[in-house]
């Protein structure tokens, strides 16, 4: 080339030097410049200081030639330098050709670029602002360099960067976010530590407020916080430990609705800091927003409940979990049941933007809020609501449902969670029933699968549930009632009883056979207690383990005696006879022996009032599928006649070893403490000889046995009624008065009996044949 020509101002000589392999040749020229530049500086000829720069960077720092392009750097260096101050009116030419080099495939040159930017930038100062974001993007790629003079040379530089950026008030942050953003999604080890580095330098400017951009770049920290690097996962959780503290110290001025999904992401992770982390913050967010929150609420659960049946493994997490639980279950208040989700009056600042997609997004069965296309937010930012926006707080009451809902069919959860899911259930059932019954059909399947469950725990909360639904006023909202539909009756159409308790009467059936009417029970109580009574038929070794469990526990939640009478409505109509004996043979146990039942036997021992004397009429219909069960209700009710009456019939049917060890029960039900007004009633022989009669008649039923001994001595310690005699002899005991009981029609009632314990005989006639021809295809 002429370099005379070309070249000029720079002398030939300059030239030569500069595109010398020797470094130090180099340098002699670089002196050269910064020497000729100094005087256009004081000539303030800026023209001819742009054509020198314009010749070090395209002839040379651009140059195809190695040699060339390091003289080109170290000659913009020393023009820098010689320019001084002025250096920030011709930055722009300065500082591209050099960053230009940061490419370049020579390690060498790379870090010769790097030094001569360093020197620009000494000299520039805060001149360089401008340029921030160019120069960021360039140092975050040598911050990766796999030359470690070329890491080291740009460590330097960072640092003088960090110093500059630190000491003015002039940074543009917002011009920066979308390049952080950006950059804080790379995967390289360095590059994640010198963005973590200039994140903490940013957040100790007082004049610069990242707070306000935290929803940008949370979710990129909590994916460097599972970096394997130690160092690195240290220096983020120190980052967002900051950021924490700066959130509760001005709470008002954070945009936690924009970061609420991001943490319902985060703690789902399977990283156990990231998870922990993200669950702290969570618990923060819902403590400091409130009900802000609410709208996130069934991403959130999604990311909670799981976290409650962790191990000691995970036993900080699992503590975590519960606070966000129950601080998220506080949130709900009774308001909630009266809004209309579409008009509310009450707002609060910075919601999610549109609460319709959020409504879509949380009711998604992943569990994680769609706040991206997937979990990283570098390319498009999700959030596009101000602070100054106000929109609706709602309860999106559907999409916690719908979480909860398939919490309780995915059979894997644990037990802890299992039981959270029911509270929540009946914690919303409590706070907002007009809404929750909207949802009653869908969960009421689940619920009652639920008593299956392996846990006592479990079954109680669940009692707790469906004894809300069943009794809840709400439940009894006409227009609401899909349990006044065919779903209530199921199969099962023949037990259908009006909902309304001004039709729970039928005169064809004198009152007796009617589900009970009280104002506590709504129109889902008599379905409840038929797909009850449906589980335990299907599921013989849920009522064997735990049927009694269940209904003394439901008793104590509900009436019990609505309970009695109405699942002796029940069994009433049942078809399988078999089944019918066995769950009144449940019922009449639980009747007698359970403490639950103190006031229910109390009631019935007199039969004073019209509704025990009915109660006694419909249990004694639905007894009599049990012959010895219907005995034991005479005796509690003190209808010794009618038990002698009953005794009397057994003649009648076929007496088997389950008949046989149910009389073999009775009699030690007899000397238990329910029946001691049965026993003390002995000693009045003249008054109540029903009772000796009906009890001899027991034990000529017995075969020689422990129990025949047992009653065969009691019946001995009967005293001579002639011995017993007073001078009020005369005078009725209180035990034989039955005047308010005598419109009990007895004789229909033992017709009842006769025709129910006909329909079993026949039933087992049938089994029993059906098993002979069973017998006779195995032999064949």
């Amino acid at each position: 080339m002429n370099a005379e020509r070309d070249l000029a101002p720079l002398a030939p000589s300059v030239v030569r030097a500069l595109n010398d392999k020797l470094y130090e040749k180099r340098k002699v020229a670089a002196l050269e410049i910064e020497k000729l530049v100094r005087e256009f500086v004081a000539q303030n000829n800026t023209s001819q200081i742009k054509h020198v720069i314009q010749i070090l960077s395209q002839e040379f720092a651009l140059s195809q030639h190695p040699h060339s392009r390091k003289g080109g750097l170290i000659g913009l260096a020393a023009c820098s330098i010689a320019l001084g101050k002025d250096s920030g009116l011709y930055l722009k030419e300065l500082i591209e050709p050099v960053l230009t080099c940061f490419n370049d495939a020579d390690s060498r040159l790379r870090y010769y670029a790097c030094e001569a930017l360093y020197n620009i930038v000494k000299v520039a100062r805060g001149s360089v602002l401008p340029h921030f974001n160019v120069l960021f993007d360039g140092l975050s790629k040598l911050a990766a360099d796999p030359d470690p003079n070329v890491k080291s040379g740009s460590e330097l530089l960072d640092r003088l960067l960090k110093d500059i950026v630190t000491e003015s008030n002039q940074f543009d942050l917002v011009g920066f976010i979308p390049l952080l953003r950006e950059r804080i999604y790379s995967n390289n080890q360095y590059a994640r530590q010198f963005i973590i580095s200039w994140i903490l330098v940013l957040e100790s400017v007082p004049d610069i407020n990242l707070l306000d951009y935290l929803p940008e770049i949370l979710d990129g920290l909590f994916q460097i916080l599972g970096d394997n690097s130690k160092e690195i996962r240290k220096m983020c959780e120190v980052a967002l430990g900051e950021f924490l503290k700066e959130i509760k110290k001005n709470p008002s001025s954070v945009k936690f609705a924009e970061m609420a999904n991001i943490l319902v992401i985060h703690c789902q992770a399977s990283d156990d800091l990231i998870q922990l982390t993200a669950m702290c913050w969570m618990r923060e967010f819902i403590q400091l927003a409130g009900r802000v929150m609410l709208p996130y609420s069934s991403g959130i659960l999604t990311a909670v409940l799981p976290c409650l049946s962790y191990d000691d493994r995970k036993k900080n997490i699992k503590e975590v979990a519960n606070v966000c639980n129950q601080s998220l279950m506080k949130l709900v208040i009774p308001e909630d049941d009266d809004m209309d989700e579409a008009k509310q009056s009450m707002t609060l600042p910075a919601e999610p933007a549109s609460e319709e997609s959020l409504s879509k997004s949380e009711a998604v069965s992943g569990g994680s809020l769609d706040a991206s296309s997937d979990s990283n937010f570098s390319n498009t930012s999700v959030f596009t609501v101000t602070s100054s926006e106000r929109i609706p707080v709602t309860l999106n009451l559907d999409g916690i449902v719908q979480v909860l809902d398939c919490h309780l069919h995915d059979t894997s959860i644990g037990m802890m969670t299992r039981i959270a899911v029911l509270k929540w259930l009946y914690h919303l059932y409590i706070k907002t029933p007009r809404k929750m019954f909207r949802h009653t059909d869908s969960l009421f399947p689940i619920l009652l699968r639920t008593l299956s469950d392996e846990s006592d725990e479990v079954i109680l909360k669940d009692l707790e549930v469906l004894a809300e639904i069943a009794s809840s006023p709400a439940g009894q909202t006409e227009g609401h009632g899909p349990s006044d539909g065919p779903d209530a009756r199921s199969s099962q159409v023949e037990l259908h009883v009006p909902v309304k308790a001004s039709q729970l009467s039928s005169s064809g059936t004198k009152g007796m056979e009617c589900s009970p009417s009280t104002p506590t029970m709504n129109s889902y109580f008599y379905k409840f207690m038929i797909n009850l009574l449906k589980r335990f038929s299907s599921e013989r070794k849920l009522l064997e383990t735990r049927g009694a469990f269940i209904i003394r526990q439901l008793c104590l939640l509900l009436n019990a005696e609505n309970i009695f009478h109405s699942m002796a409505d029940i069994l009433l109509r049942e078809e399988d006879l078999k089944f019918a004996s066995t769950m009144v043979h449940t019922l009449n146990t639980i009747l007698l022996t359970s403490s639950e039942l103190f006031q229910l036997r109390n009631q019935l021992k007199d039969l004073k009032t019209p509704e025990s004397r009915n109660l006694f009429c419909c249990l004694y219909r639905s007894w009599c599928h049990n012959p010895v069960t219907t005995v034991s209700l005479c005796f509690l009710t003190q209808n010794y006649k009618h038990a002698y009456d009953l005794i009397q019939k057994f003649g009648d049917l076929e007496v088997t070893v389950d008949f046989l060890t149910e009389v073999d029960k009775l009699v030690q039900l007899i000397e238990c403490p329910i029946f001691t007004y049965l026993r003390l009633q002995l000693l009045d022989v003249k008054n109540n000889p029903y009772l000796i009669k009906a009890l001899y008649g027991l034990l000529m039923l017995l075969p020689q046995s422990s129990a025949f001994q047992l009653l065969s001595h009691r019946l001995q310690c009967v005293p001579n009624p002639e011995l017993m005699q007073t001078a009020d002899g005369t005078k009725s005991s209180a035990g034989f008065k039955r005047s308010a009981a005598s419109n009990i029609d007895y004789t229909e009632l033992l017709q009842h009996f006769e025709k129910v314990q006909n329909k079993h005989l026949e039933a087992r006639h049938q089994r029993a044949g059906r098993g002979e021809q069973l017998e006779r295809r195995v032999v064949l």
